[in-house]
């Protein structure tokens, strides 16, 4: 990020849930609230997502990750978890919608919103001019990933770290320092019950020459917004390291697994490997 300025990665991950739901139906996720985030902007979020065709792989793999994550979170708040965490929250919709009238994705639980207070300012500033509700169980905590402590100021603003809690973690993981991933899980797995869905890349010397290509060109673009990509995660040594922590990793999908539980595609033409974008649930041991 910019020293003082919002997200411009975070505004990207909006844009691509929006062109979703117009482009793709809400195929795999639906967000009614989406294409009013991004209000005046949408036809030229459309104009450019279809001036840009490859960019319909990013918009899906952000698509299956909001949808993978919040099925996990609806089983959690159905076994009885109270608390939701929504780390780097950017525009995610996911605290408003029950407000709104849309669906009951977070009927009960009280929800903290954490991320940079610069995007966090920001998000206000959208959701007012969206008319978008802010609920009285949603409390907002700033906190920068790199120099703050998440456990501190997550009790500040009244979590209880005895509890079980749910733990959303999107499109953020890549672009930090090795060392805050780390700390991160580790506070998370320091709370009784808790779960977490985040997203990862493996290496890039893992990929395919066109996965290579294309996530090179990525990366020059995120990097040129001053958001560059910071840490890659090999997926057994990932699995590894959150068992040590007492997090064990309950499903990881990649690739190939994606293609079949979202797209359908049959599994013997799923393609080769399994290097690319991951989405993981893991749990932490009582």
């Amino acid at each position: 990020m910019q020293h003082g300025e919002p997200s411009r990665t975070a505004w990207g991950a909006a844009a691509h849930r929006a062109a979703h739901q117009v482009l793709d139906g809400g195929q795999v996720f639906a967000d009614p609230l989406a294409t009013r985030v991004v209000g005046p902007h949408l036809e030229a979020i459309l104009a450019d997502a279809r001036a840009h065709p490859q960019k319909a792989l990013l918009r899906r793999f952000i698509a299956v990750r909001h949808r993978f994550g919040e099925d996990a979170l609806v089983r959690r708040v159905a076994s009885g978890t109270e608390q939701v965490v929504v780390l780097g929250a950017g525009l995610d919709t996911v605290a408003y919608r029950r407000a709104a009238g849309v669906d009951g994705v977070v009927a009960g639980p009280r929800v903290f919103e954490v991320d940079h207070p610069a995007t966090q300012g920001w998000k206000h500033t959208v959701l007012a001019e969206a008319r978008v509700v802010v609920p009285s169980g949603v409390t907002y905590v700033p906190v920068d990933f790199e120099t703050q402590d998440l456990s501190f100021e997550l009790a500040a603003a009244g979590f209880d770290a005895s509890a079980p809690a749910f733990f959303l973690w999107l499109g953020v993981v890549p672009y930090l320092t090795p060392q805050a991933v780390r700390d991160t899980l580790r506070r998370i797995a320091a709370v009784p019950g808790a779960a977490v869905v985040f997203d990862y890349a493996n290496p890039v010397e893992s990929l395919g020459e066109r996965a290579r290509s294309y996530h090179q060109r990525r990366a020059e673009r995120v990097r040129a917004l001053g958001e560059p990509f910071r840490t890659y995660l090999d997926t057994d040594r990932l699995a590894a390291e959150l068992a040590a922590l007492g997090l064990p990793v309950v499903a990881d999908l990649g690739p190939q697994d994606i293609a079949v539980r979202y797209f359908g595609v049959r599994a013997d033409s799923a393609g080769p490997g399994r290097s690319g974008g991951h989405v993981v649930l893991a749990t932490a041991q009582d």
